[in-house]
């Protein structure tokens, strides 16, 4: 008969976005237990509500299989003595064993002989072995943590009851005073404690008390009550899957209902009337089949349709009271003006170690400026980012945005178009913030990408000049995500982004304009760009590019962005050419022999009055057709330019020897083989390449 093994962990109510990473974590820690223990079994099935964390592993094996294997003790001059006697050090090791002097045999090793003792050790039936799984449940991790009573155990909210049962014999189990049996409990106000006979029955047994233990069928049911309102009522529902999923793990027994609020509240905007149901009330909202908004909601009910109008009205109160604080700021945001918001910003701190709100934008203009030229804007272009850069931060002083702070960008969006600005500056202002998670959309604005860029990069070079630098996984100002913000938009826009040029010119302009904090931001350069490899490491990672590629570019020289990008995408695509290996070799080969000279900072030349042979005179020109716009060229041309020195280097290092005993040859010849090493690392340091032959 085929060994199912139910496990249960019955809590108070979890936090709804820790259940579904728990009951994960939960199936891979028991997964990784039982192969430890040498347990075979078919597979886990899962099931999680916001008071319960189960599993159910099928087809368990009876128990370990058997072990035979030869332990090695001591060596044998070790073992006896002289007289054949055996030695404390023998007599320990075998009683370690479980064994006795007489169970020693003797192999030999490298001319050695070893005392050896042949175990037979017995698996252990499975019963045994899950006996140990409340150190499973120990050791889960969870975000945040409780204590409960006098114990000082803690877990994510605290353990009611814990069911375990082999097939339909109970496992004993035992965290603090709960141990485990065979009843769990249904839903909070329409069920109530049950037996489970059996493992196989744990579904059958709970839904019985209302609880549906399976997250997915629950998720289903869900959406199909939705889909029912929705066709009903001739509504479009777009269902937030994120939501859903948080939803779903709020209830046990789901009922979806339906609710409306007044119309008047229309005139709102949709994100803030969206916000105010989806994120603060956890509603469905509804619009109709041209996706304009509606005065109705859909939401889901813990528990079944009784008294369902009551609960209805219960939820249309409390939104409706949301919903009249939002006109409130609505109207009363209107009565000042963008002037006098971004007066008030002169009064709220961006950071007490760095500046004012109002004082970071005006680097933020001076960066967007400089950007702008860089770019090459247009004046319209210009005259829309320095207006969007002189305002942008507005609304944050807004009623709005002080009650709905997710709405930030969105309300100066909004609030912009009311007082005037154009679509442009407006634009600009909500796109600013983006992108605002790894995969989240970015700007769709030349002048918001700017914006977006400028505002990340004060950020950026403001925290690491006041020496708020992220270090491990501590990173509370999001820098390491405003910085890979900058990598994807610069990718995508294919962008031209010298960082430490643009750094050094922005802050000479802050000095010069007299907006520039009151610290040397030039002296964190350095850690800066080494901040900004590691993210364009990452970036191409993601992005498929294997991990000698990203670390070869990011360790180069170039400081330019999408030069580092470009150098990967082009490594990539030449990687299997014919003669790569070759090329790699050789141009590695010069990189190693002109680190034997430090010419750091040097501006380096080439005496061709000191040349012995024809090679160096050959590499010499070689070098000067190229170098002329090296770099400022592409970086598939640099590569293709580096990759044609490969038979002249190589018939160079056949002709000349570089360490010459004469000092004046030999410098000039590493001062050759320097300017090319520059170059070579420009692209990248190739020397990190993985090449197959």
């Amino acid at each position: 008969m085929a060994k199912n093994f139910l496990l249960e962990i019955g809590l108070e109510e979890m936090p709804a976005h820790v259940v579904t990473p728990s009951i994960q974590q939960f199936k891979k820690r028991a997964a990784d237990y039982l192969k430890e223990e040498r347990i075979d079994f078919e597979s886990i099935d899962t099931f999680s509500t916001p008071r319960r964390l189960t599993l159910k592993i099928n087809g368990l094996g009876e128990k370990q299989p058997d072990i035979d294997k030869s332990v090695k003790g001591p060596a044998k001059k070790i073992a006896q003595d002289a007289d054949g006697n055996w030695s404390k050090a023998a007599i320990g090791f075998t009683r370690g064993q479980g064994a006795t002097v007489d169970d020693i045999t003797f192999k030999e090793i490298k001319g050695v002989d070893y005392v050896y003792v042949d175990k037979h050790i017995a698996g252990k039936p499975v019963e045994e072995i899950l006996a140990g799984f409340d150190q499973v449940i120990k050791s889960m991790t969870f975000p945040t943590l409780m204590k409960w009573g006098e114990y000082s155990f803690e877990y994510i909210r605290p353990i009611k009851w814990i069911v375990a049962l082999l097939n339909d014999k109970v496992i004993p189990l035992s965290i603090l005073d709960v141990t485990s049996d065979r009843v769990s409990n249904g839903h909070r106000f329409l069920g109530k404690s049950v037996e489970i006979p059996n493992a196989d029955e744990y579904e059958e047994k709970l839904t019985e008390q209302f609880v549906i233990a399976d997250a997915t069928k629950r998720k289903d049911l869900i959406r199909k009550q939705i889909a029912d309102i929705a066709t009903k009522n001739n509504w479009t529902i777009n269902i937030d899957e994120a939501l859903l999923e948080e939803v779903n793990n709020l209830v046990e027994w789901p009922t979806a209902f339906s609710g409306k609020f007044d119309e008047k509240y229309l005139k709102i905007p949709d994100e803030v009337l969206i916000t105010s149901m989806r994120d603060h009330q956890r509603f469905f909202y509804v619009t109709d089949k041209n996706g304009k908004l509606l005065p109705d909601f859909v939401s889901v009910r813990n528990g079944n349709d009784k008294f369902i109008e009551n609960v209805s009205a219960g939820n249309e109160k409390v939104l409706t009271a949301r919903l009249e604080d939002a006109m409130f700021f609505y109207e009363e945001d209107q009565k000042l003006t963008i002037n006098d918001y971004v007066d008030k910003l002169k009064k709220v701190s961006f950071h007490d170690k760095i500046s004012t709100m109002y004082e970071k934008m005006q680097r933020v203009g001076v960066i967007s400026s400089q950007l702008a030229d860089y770019l090459g804007f247009n004046d319209e272009q210009k005259n829309d980012l320095q207006r969007a850069s002189q305002i942008y931060k507005f609304d944050l002083v807004t009623g709005m945005v002080g009650e709905f702070a997710e709405l930030q960008g969105v309300m100066g969006d909004k609030y912009a178009r009311l007082f005037g600005e154009n679509e442009a500056v407006a634009t600009a202002i909500r796109e600013h913030y983006m992108p605002i998670s790894a995969n989240s959309a970015l700007p769709e604005t030349k002048v918001g990408a700017v914006l977006a860029i400028a505002d990340k990069l004060d950020s950026i070079m403001t925290f690491f000049g006041a020496g708020m630098i992220p270090s491990g996984s501590n990173d509370p100002y999001a820098l390491r995500r405003q910085a890979s913000g900058i990598v994807r938009i610069v990718a995508d826009e294919k962008w031209d982004f010298d960082l430490e040029e643009m750094m050094n010119t922005v802050v000479d302009l802050e000095t010069k304009q007299n907006v520039a904090p009151n610290f040397d931001q030039k002296a964190e350069f350095d850690d800066i760009v080494s901040f900004f490899k590691d993210r364009i490491k990452q970036f191409l990672n993601d992005d498929g590019i294997s991990y000698d590629i990203s670390d070869a570019v990011t360790n180069g020289s170039a400081t330019d962005i999408l030069f580092n990008i470009d150098s990967a995408e082009s490594l990539n695509d030449h990687k299997n050419d014919d003669n790569f290996k070759a090329v790699v070799e050789s141009l590695t080969r010069v990189q190693r022999i002109s680190t034997k000279a430090d010419f750091s900072g040097q501006q380096l030349s080439v005496d061709e009055s000191l040349f012995d042979n024809d090679s160096e005179g050959k590499l010499n020109k070689a070098v000067n057709d190229i170098v002329d716009g090296f770099y400022s060229e592409s970086a598939d041309k640099a590569f293709t330019d580096l990759a044609g020195l490969k038979d002249i280097i190589n018939e160079y290092f056949d002709a000349t020897m570089v360490m010459d005993k004469d000092e004046a040859k030999k410098n000039n010849r590493l001062s050759q083989l320097t300017i090319i090493a520059r170059m070579i690392l420009h692209l990248g340091d190739l020397d990190k390449l993985i090449v197959k032959g």
